[in-house]
């Protein structure tokens, strides 16, 4: 069984996707995934299917749920008909639910361990990190916990999601970069930039590209663009590590050339 976290809520088991028509049951479903393997309480559950709002007897709305959701990981359906693929992973434990399968099962965690692998050897190892980080990025299917409600542990969860995507996408070009393929590099920054347009590192890295390939006139204009910029919406200055680049590019320093023996250094 695979649950899917990054983009909307899915459960698949073998090939079969199964459907999941009611939005508390996708909510209940996403929450206890968040969570694999652990209890979580009956409170909680409460708490962030109906956010707050007072109910005549949650336990017996929440059981309700909790049944719903346990025909459908059998795969029997909403209503229970069909035949029953295999046992619902879905356990009751003193005072809440739980999960009952391994955390690797959800996509989610799959792309936090790849990503985290990937980062971890970066510097050594830049051509493995850009494989690990390229496969946790084709994990996503669109925004995380897309349809799981407004509960604050999805909510909160979906927002952590997005940051470590975005810090996955300056880890995969601080790769490329680091294996010389700037020209790749250029045109995904330029998407990256597009969608982040206060995100300097992207800005930084697409300076070193532009310098490498040839464009350092090019490198030069984007560091004033983004000082324009961020001076304009934050009241800021770039940060120290963009006005280095900018320096280093503006003298030719020799270390911004990569050489196999070489690799940039992450910063």
């Amino acid at each position: 069984m695979q649950i899917g976290i990054l983009g909307t809520v899915t459960v698949t088991v073998g090939r079969r996707q199964l459907e999941i028509r009611a939005s508390k049951v996708r909510t209940l479903l996403a929450t206890l995934a968040l969570e694999a393997g652990r209890a979580i309480s009956h409170e909680e559950l409460v708490d962030e299917l109906w956010s707050g709002r007072p109910l005549g007897n949650a336990r017996n709305a929440l059981q309700a749920q909790a049944t719903r959701l346990r025909r459908v990981l059998e795969g029997r359906g909403p209503e229970g008909a069909g035949r029953s693929l295999e046992s619902a992973p879905l356990r009751s434990v003193r005072n809440g639910y739980m999960l009952d399968i391994p955390s690797q099962s959800v996509d989610g965690n799959r792309f936090l361990e790849l990503a985290g692998h990937g980062a971890a050897i970066l510097q050594d190892q830049p051509h493995r990190a850009l494989d690990l980080l390229q496969t946790s990025l084709r994990l996503w299917r669109g925004s995380a916990l897309l349809d799981a409600g407004d509960g604050m542990r999805c909510r909160a969860a979906a927002t952590l999601f997005e940051e470590r995507r975005v810090a996955v996408w300056e880890d995969l070009i601080s790769a490329r970069l680091a294996i010389g393929d700037d020209r790749r590099a250029i045109p995904e920054l330029g998407k990256l930039i597009t969608q982040h347009p206060l995100r300097e590192r992207f800005r930084e890295q697409l300076m070193l590209a532009l310098y490498r390939t040839g464009r350092q006139s090019d490198a030069l204009e984007l560091f004033h663009q983004t000082r324009r910029l961020l001076d304009r919406e934050l009241g800021l200055r770039p940060g120290l590590t963009m006005q280095r680049r900018y320096a280093e590019i503006l003298a030719q320093d020799p270390a911004l050339t990569l050489t196999p023996q070489q690799p940039v250094m992450r910063k």
